[in-house]
């Protein structure tokens, strides 16, 4: 199976050794971040340094000023975690070793943008904004994410682009010092916190045939019971179906917009993939989709390794399923299962892997992983 693994430039950027490590796993890919959300992130062998803390979303290269001339909402650059085409630099150094390079390009996950930018956020049915959450169904965002997608997506030395966050984000996000485990809240409860009531979102649902006031006002008599420990969330009666159905097909115009702008900019054979999963609700990095519609429209999807069975059945000859596996022992990850789990998830109709995350890896991890991969051949 060809085998990819996700890197941040400041990985590689700076560390003469990095790129020939990277190459010696196995790996025919590297997927390296183009446009990232902010985070703090350990690099446990660079000659420089241990700690990178990415203060804000940012794009890992110098964005183009025509481009963004007198646009409100523009992409921000990188600070001193990646100055300069940090990018540019780390995908040189890994294209010498002969491993092929994909952009990875974070969209609906920004907090400076939220920040600076507060009607652009999502808005709960209690009124909460989520800073971190740009919402997809304002038509600025929209704009700002489709031409991000196509900037960042194909940077000199890439062959290909992995989109994630294309798509609805909400509640569940690795906040600074998150407080918010007080109260279990499962996939219903989650996706609830998450519908967005915005002036632009409001006006959808009432569009789509569903009074904005009486869905927020169903959403919050569905979740008291979740507050009070009574039970799990209830239904939202008869505004759910229509409100539901404009947020799938909002998800769903953005994906297009976003695939085709890549597509318009890029070179013949560019590979364009989505973090994807198949529930058309799903929001998060993992976008919600239908299988059918965006394997018609992408090259394939990247996918938590339980979900990759649903795109299977939609899959053509060249489609790409590439199962995403944590291979990050400290963070939860199974480095020294990837074989059993590479196989695991060809047998569900994988067809690649990604591993995530050769930067954040031990040694010890990465010795796991370059023995797997001589033993999946």
């Amino acid at each position: 199976m060809r085998t990819g693994a996700f890197v941040y430039p400041w990985d590689v950027d700076g560390d003469p050794a990095a790129p020939e490590l990277l190459a010696g796993l196995g790996l025919a890919q590297v997927t390296l971040a183009a446009a990232y959300h902010s985070t703090r992130a350990l690099t446990p062998r660079h000659p420089a340094h241990r700690i990178v803390t990415a203060e804000h979303a940012a794009v890992l290269y110098p964005p183009d000023p025509d481009r963004w001339a007198d646009r409100p909402l523009r992409p921000y650059p990188a600070g001193r975690w990646a100055p300069g085409d940090s990018f540019g630099r780390a995908a040189d150094a890994l294209a010498a070793t002969g491993v092929e390079v994909h952009s990875w390009v974070v969209l609906a996950h920004n907090s400076r943008l939220g920040a600076e930018h507060p009607e652009t956020s999502v808005v709960n049915a209690y009124g909460d904004r989520y800073p971190w959450a740009p919402c997809i169904g304002r038509p600025e965002v929209r704009a700002l994410l489709v031409d991000l997608a196509a900037e960042a997506a194909v940077r000199p030395g890439a062959a290909g682009t992995e989109l994630e966050s294309c798509g609805w984000y909400g509640l569940a996000h690795l906040h600074a010092h998150d407080k918010t485990g007080g109260v279990a809240l499962g996939e219903r409860e989650q996706y609830l916190m998450s519908l967005c009531f915005c002036a632009s979102c409001r006006e959808g649902y009432a569009d789509g045939g569903a009074d904005p006031d009486e869905l927020a006002a169903a959403v919050r008599r569905a979740l008291e019971p979740v507050w009070t420990g009574a039970g799990p969330a209830g239904g939202l009666g008869a505004p759910e179906g229509p409100a539901l159905a404009w947020r799938a097909a909002t998800a769903r115009t953005l994906q297009e917009d976003a695939v085709a702008a890549v597509r318009a900019a890029a070179p013949p054979g560019f590979r364009v993939l989505l973090h994807a999963d198949p529930d058309p609700y799903r929001c998060g990095a993992d976008a919600g989709t239908d299988p059918a519609h965006v394997l018609g429209l992408a090259d394939g999807v990247v996918a938590r390794p339980p979900r990759v069975g649903d795109f299977a059945a939609h899959a053509r000859p060249d489609t790409v399923l590439a199962a995403n596996l944590s291979v990050v022992a400290g963070m939860g990850g199974a480095p020294d299962r990837l074989t059993e789990d590479a196989e695991r998830t060809r047998d569900a109709g994988a067809t690649e892997l990604r591993l995530y995350h050769a930067g954040l890896a031990s040694d010890e991890d990465l010795t796991a992983v370059r023995t797997a991969l001589r033993k999946l051949g």
